[in-house]
């Protein structure tokens, strides 16, 4: 679980870039020249840091399933936004509960390990909590 750049020292931002390191790249947003190299699985599902609708979660959940099967497979797998937070933090949460972590111990884990910001889109949360497929429907059923 990544951003596009991070901060070596405080105050400096440096772009992330992904060459060959992961198998699987999955990205949130698409930045130009941040990689991964030709060869390199690409899997890029634009979505926002905020509400999303039914197609937006149903890709979220793919990008998780994809995640999981690759991970099964012995590979290693980026999930990467802007900052590395929200995000990233959503697919990688919705991943965890897919291997049987409660949505609570999901998010704690990404908290400890990742940052204490990690997931501070509230809206994110609940998401998780509710279950993504039943928030996938209940937005659909809005629209």
């Amino acid at each position: 679980m990544g951003g596009h750049q991070f901060a070596r020292a405080p105050g400096r931002l440096e772009s992330a870039v992904v060459r060959d390191d992961f198998d699987l790249v999955q990205s949130l947003l698409r930045l130009p020249g941040y990689g991964p190299d030709p060869g390199v699985e690409h899997q890029v599902w634009p979505i926002p840091d905020g509400p999303l609708d039914g197609t937006q979660l149903a890709g979220v959940i793919r990008l998780a399933e994809a995640a999981c099967a690759a991970l099964d497979q012995g590979r290693r797998v980026l999930v990467r936004c802007f900052h590395g937070y929200n995000r990233s933090g959503l697919v990688v949460a919705h991943a965890l509960i897919r291997r049987g972590r409660s949505a609570e111990d999901a998010v704690r884990l990404i908290r400890g390990r990742r940052s204490p910001w990690a997931l501070h889109n509230d809206l994110f949360v609940e998401y998780l909590r509710a279950g993504l497929p039943t928030a996938r429907l209940l937005e659909e059923l809005a629209e």
